[in-house]
Parts: structure tokens; sequence; C-alpha cells
């Protein structure tokens, strides 16, 4: 059992004599901790696939299966639980609290879920340390460099535990020595911790890193 399969997936965008079709029949499976790196021209359907995949989008028509679990059939509330428990996000801009410190960032989606005072505290900080950052907890995003802003980002994402990370652009606002110690962390998560990862990038050596990478155009798969 694929951990994401996209059967005939079809997406279409505004109303009739202003349509859009951004994805045409896609099918797609990612297996349990496996690095897909999405590539493609913008517009070719690689980011609609990825929010598709992380419940932020619907599909036009056709069938998403998370763990075999029909996705288009669930309420929202169901997908917004799908998306609190199981999927953590990486986001090119980083979206962090200016005004808030590390740790006070990567707890956040602890928050949200409910968690404790304490709880949130302990797991913010075991993130942090994942991503080397538990002696920079207090500081805030303008004391950070970038690529130690982006590891907050990523300590956020995992702080859940999930099992998938989508990460979108993670390199795009880095410089190469940079975004190749993200990579290397993201590799690391991958491997050491089996979280599974899908990444849009642009940047074919990032997306060297990938365990395969697939290409889109025009709302299909073409490699």
């Amino acid at each position: 059992m694929a951990l994401i399969e996209l059967k005939n997936v079809t997406k279409t965008y505004g109303t009739e004599g202003a349509t859009f079709e951004a994805l045409k029949g896609l099918n797609l499976q990612i297996e349990d901790g496996e690095f897909l790196a999405l590539m493609g021209p913008s517009g070719s359907g690689k980011s609609t696939t990825m929010n598709i995949a992380a419940c932020l989008d619907t599909l036009t028509s056709g069938s998403y299966l998370f763990q075999d679990i029909a996705v288009e059939s669930l309420n929202g509330y169901q997908r917004t639980l799908l998306r609190r428990h199981f999927l953590g996000f990486i986001f090119q801009g980083f979206n962090l609290l200016a005004r808030s410190s590390a740790l006070e960032n990567v707890e956040l989606p602890l928050i949200y879920r409910g968690d404790t005072r304490r709880e949130r505290r302990l797991a913010a900080a075991e993130a942090l340390e994942k991503v080397g950052l538990l002696n920079w907890r207090r500081h805030t995003p303008s004391e950070l460099s970038g690529g130690q802003q982006q590891r907050v980002a990523i300590a956020r994402a995992i702080v859940t535990k999930p099992k998938i990370l989508l990460a979108d652009e993670p390199t795009g606002n880095l410089d190469s020595v940079t975004s190749t110690e993200i990579m290397s962390l993201l590799k690391a998560l991958n491997s050491d911790l089996g979280i599974t990862v899908i990444m849009v990038t642009h940047e074919q050596d990032m997306a060297e890193n990938a365990s395969r990478v697939v290409h889109f155009l025009d709302g299909q798969i073409v490699n």
C-alpha cells in the first residue's frame, strides 16, 4: 500500500469561459520513506499536486488516497486533523512570527493541537536540537540568518512528528552554501527519522538530493 496515491486526478480553476486545467488525469504513487522532488516550469502542475497532497486544495475529479483512505470523502474538520497530525510544512518565505522567539515559533502547531505548555516546551526544544539550534531558542527571526530561520521553520514542521514533510522551494531564498546545508538536514530527517519528504523545486542540483525526481509539464507527469 502506497502512503499517497493520486488516481486520474484533474484540477480545474475558474468557471465556464475562463478555465484553466492545472492537472490532467494525474497518476502518482508516493511510498512511505521516500524523498520525492517535483520539478517543472511554472504552471506545470507541480505546486497544485503538492497542495492537493497537503489537503490545502481539493481535486476536481479522480481520487486521492492517504494510507488507503479517500481524502476527497473527508469533511473539512477531518482534513484539518489529517494536516495537524500527519503533515508538516516548510515554505520558501519561512513564515515565522517576527516578535516571537525561535522556541515560541516552533511551539505554534502544538498550541493548535491542544498540548499543555510543558509538553509544547519540551517538544519544541527537542525539535530545535534536531536542527542544531537549541542554543538559539530565545532569539527572534531578526536575530537569525536566513539559514537559521529556515532551520527554525523545519523544526516547526517536525515538532508534531509528522509522517510527511511538504517543502515548497525550501532553498529558494538561500545562498548556495546554506541551501546545501538545508538539503543535508532534510536528507537526514528522511533517512534517520523515516519522514517522507515531498519537495517542489526549480533547482536541479537540489533535486539531485532526492531519491526520485518527478518532472511535470502542462498538468501531466512527463518523466
